[in-house]
C-alpha cells in the first residue's frame, strides 16, 4: 500500500546523488543502507560508498567522528556512487565542513539546526562560531534547516523512552523525509523496524513513529514544495537484492562449495574491513559452513589449512596488516599443494595505517609477499557483485588447481552495494576437486603423492582413504614419492614443477574483451579491482566525446590472461589509474615492455570519473 501524501509539484529526475552525514551514533549508515534497500526494491540502479571515520569512538562534533554514506541511484545504469552530491543531509556542523566540497553548486543541503550550536561549531573549527546555515556562505546552494532533534522528541513525547533512546531515533526522521523527498512509501523502512527490532515493541513503535514523523514533515511543510521522483531502471528480469561485496564474497564461497560436494571452513580474526565475512558465512550454518574466530591471523590461517588437509574447503580472510602475518603459513600451503583461498579485503595501510579506508596497494604483496620461489594465483573484484563471481573463481582455481588463490576486494566495494540479480544453481558451473582413488587391497603400487596430471595438479589425498599415507610439511618434496629430499637438482626441479602449474591456470581464462571501446586505437585505459565504475563512466563518456578511447578491466592479476600482452600492443598509448603508486603499471611495463603510465591516488578515497577522464584528455595530448 502506498503511503498516503498531499498533492504537491512532482518532478521527475533520471539519476540523485544523496550523501548522508553526521556523527557515528547518529544511525548515518543504517539510514543509508535502508534508502539503499528501498531503492533498489523500486527498481532503481544504486551504487554505495559508506566512509567510516578510522577512530574508535571519536568525540562527538569533531570532525574526525564524521560518518557519511553516498548513494547513486537511478532510472539509468549506475557504475559510481557520483562524483559530486545533489543532496547532502548533514546532521551536525563537523558533517557539513567535512562535506561540503563534494556538493554540486546550486545543490541541497538539509541541516539538522541542533547541530549547529555554539558548542558543535566549535567542535567543527568555525571561526567564532560563525553559522553557516545563516551567515550568507551557503548562497550558492539550497538550505533548508530542519530541528531534526526537536522534532523527533516531538514525536516521541508519550512514549516511554529516556532521550537519549529519543534521540536515536533522529536517523529514522531523516529517513522519512528523505523517502518523501524521493515519492518512496515506507512500508520497506517499517518491515525493516519489525524485524530489526522484534521483541522489543516500545522500539518499534518509536522508530516507526519517528519515520512517519518525517515523512509528514517533508509532506505538510511549506519548506518543500516539490517532490522527486526516479523511475525504474531497464534492468534484466529476475529476482533481485541490494548486497554488499563482503556479502558476496561469502555468498560465492558458500555456492562453491556447495557445488563442490564440499564442507566450507572458514578460519579467521576479525580485522576491518573483512569482519563482515565472518558474520555473513556464520549466519549459514544450514549449508554445513562453520566459521571460527582464532586468537591471532596465524591460528586463523593454520585452521583453514587444517581443514582443507582433512577434505575441506579451507578459506581465510583479512585486511593490511592481517595478511602480512598470514604470508608464512601461506608459503606451507603453496609447498603442501592443497587448496586454500586466502581473501584480502585492502585498506589504507602500512602498518594500521587507514583501518577504515579503501586502497589497492596490496597487489606488490600478493603477488610477491612470501620467502623463496611461490607463486600464488592472485584474483581481484571489480564490484559489490563481482565479488560473488570472483569468489566462486577463486574456488573453482583452488581446488581444481590444488594451490592456494588469494582474491583482492578493498575497502571501497566490500562496504558498497548494488542490486544484485539472483543466479540460479543450474547456471554455477561444477567444481571437481582431483581427489586421490583409494587403492585396494592387494595393490602392489606405491601411491605416489606428488605424481602429476597434464596439468601439473597433485591429487587430493585426504587423511582415512586406505593406503594413501604420504609425508607432508614445509621441507622440500622428492618428485612424484613426496619424501623429504635436499638434493639441489630436485629442489629447482619442484621450484619449477610448482610454478608451471600455476601459470599453466592461465590456460582456463576466457579470452580477454574489452570492457568498452573499439579493439585498437589510441589509449586503452587498463583497471583492475574498485576502479571499475570510475573508469568505465570515464570511457563511456570519452567515446561519445568521439575520442579514440578503450578500457579493459583485469580480474586476473598473477598469472596475466594470455590476451594481455597482444591487446596491449593494439593501442598507442596505455593508462594504469590505481589507489596506489603504480603496482600493477610496474607489473605491466616489467611483463609486456609497454610505456603504462600510471593515474596515482593514495587518500583512501576511491577515484572520481572526473578525475579519469581528465588524465586521460592529458594523454591523449599530441
Amino acid at each position: 500500500m502506498e503511503t498516503p501524501t498531499r498533492t504537491k509539484a512532482v518532478q521527475e529526475l533520471s539519476n540523485v546523488v544523496i550523501l548522508f552525514a553526521g556523527d557515528s551514533g547518529d544511525g548515518i549508515q543504517l539510514t543509508g543502507s535502508q534508502f539503499t534497500d528501498t531503492s533498489a526494491l523500486f527498481g532503481n540502479d544504486v551504487s554505495t560508498f559508506p566512509n567510516f571515520p578510522a577512530e574508535i569512538r571519536a568525540p562527538q562534533g569533531t570532525l574526525a567522528g564524521v560518518s557519511g554514506f553516498q548513494l547513486h541511484f537511478g532510472s539509468v545504469e549506475v557504475w559510481t556512487p557520483g562524483d559530486q552530491c545533489d543532496v547532502l543531509v548533514v546532521m551536525n556542523a563537523a558533517a557539513l565542513k567535512a562535506n561540503l566540497g563534494k556538493l554540486r553548486n546550486g545543490g541541497t543541503i538539509i541541516a539538522n539546526s541542533d547541530g549547529f550550536d555554539a558548542k558543535n561549531l566549535r567542535l567543527a573549527g568555525y571561526i567564532d562560531k560563525q553559522d553557516p546555515l545563516t551567515d550568507g556562505s551557503l548562497a550558492n546552494f539550497s538550505v533548508h534547516a530542519v530541528d531534526v532533534t526537536k522534532m523527533t522528541r516531538n514525536a516521541l513525547a508519550d512514549t516511554a523512552l529516556g532521550m537519549k533512546e529519543k534521540d536515536r531515533c533522529k536517523n529514522m526522521f531523516v529517513l522519512g523525509l528523505i523517502s518523501w523527498m524521493y515519492s518512496h512509501g515506507l512500508e520497506s523502512g517499517e518491515a525493516f523496524l519489525t524485524k530489526k527490532f522484534a521483541g522489543k515493541p516500545e522500539l518499534i513503535d518509536a522508530n516507526r513513529k519517528a519515520l512517519l514523523a518525517g515523512f509528514h514533515y517533508g509532506d505538510t511543510s511549506e519548506t518543500f514544495t516539490t517532490r522527486f521522483e526516479v523511475k525504474a531502471a531497464p534492468m534484466p528480469k529476475g529476482n533481485y537484492r541490494s548486497i554488499t561485496g563482503n556479502q558476496g564474497t561469502a555468498l560465492g564461497l558458500i555456492a562453491a562449495a556447495q557445488k563442490a560436494g564440499l564442507e566450507l571452513f572458514y578460519g579467521s580474526y576479525p580485522i576491518t574491513p573483512a569482519s563482515d565475512i565472518l558474520h555473513e558465512l556464520a549466519r549459514h550454518k544450514n549449508f554445513g559452513v562453520k566459521t571460527f574466530q582464532a586468537e591471532d591471523e596465524i591460528a586463523a590461517i593454520c585452521s583453514a589449512i587444517g581443514a582443507s588437509y582433512g577434505g575441506a574447503l579451507g578459506v581465510t580472510a583479512s585486511s593490511g596488516p592481517g595478511i602480512a602475518l598470514k604470508t608464512e603459513a601461506m608459503g606451507l600451503a603453496f609447498m603442501l599443494e592443497i587448496p586454500l583461498v586466502i581473501v584480502n579485503v585492502q585498506r589504507g595501510g602500512p602498518s594500521t595505517g587507514l583501518p577504515t579506508k579503501t586502497e589497492q596497494a596490496d597487489l606488490f604483496q600478493a603477488v610477491h609477499g612470501r620467502n623463496g620461489e611461490a607463486p600464488i594465483p592472485v584474483i581481484a573484484a571489480s564490484t559489490p557483485i563481482d565479488c560473488f563471481d570472483m569468489a566462486f573463481e577463486a574456488v573453482q582455481i583452488a581446488l581444481e588447481h590444488m594451490t592456494p588463490v588469494i582474491l583482492l576486494t578493498d575497502g571501497y566495494i566490500a562496504n558498497g552495494a548494488e542490486p544484485w540479480r539472483f543466479p540460479q544453481a543450474k547456471d554455477l558451473p561444477a567444481i571437481k576437486p582431483p581427489f586421490a582413488a583409494p587403492k585396494q587391497d592387494g595393490d602392489a603400487e606405491k601411491f605416489l603423492p606428488y605424481l602429476r596430471d597434464e596439468r601439473g595438479v597433485r591429487p587430493w589425498a585426504v587423511p582415512g582413504m586406505k593406503r594413501l599415507q604420504h609425508r607432508i610439511g614445509g621441507i622440500e618434496k622428492q618428485d612424484r614419492t613426496g619424501d623429504i629430499s635436499y638434493e639441489p637438482l630436485n629442489h629447482e626441479l619442484m621450484v619449477r614443477l610448482r610454478a608451471e602449474k600455476v601459470a599453466r591456470i592461465a590456460d582456463r581464462f576466457k579470452p580477454i574483451r574489452l570492457d568498452s571501446g573499439a579493439p585498437e586505437g589510441e589509449l586503452l585505459i587498463v583497471g583492475w579491482g574498485s576502479t571499475y565504475g570510475a573508469i568505465r563512466t570515464a570511457a563511456l563518456e570519452l567515446q561519445r566525446e568521439g575520442r579514440s578511447v578503450s578500457h579493459v578491466h583485469l580480474r586476473h592479476l598473477f598469472p596475466f590472461n594470455k590476451g594481455l600482452g597482444p591487446l596491449l600492443k593494439k593501442f598507442n598509448k596505455v593508462l594504469v589509474p590505481e589507489m596506489n603508486t603504480g603496482q600493477l603499471r610496474q607489473l605491466i611495463r616489467a611483463e609486456f615492455l609497454v610505456d603504462a603510465r600510471g593515474l596515482n591516488k593514495v587518500q583512501g578515497l576511491p577515484f572520481t570519473a572526473a578525475e579519469i577522464k581528465a588524465a586521460a584528455i592529458e594523454l591523449l595530448k599530441p
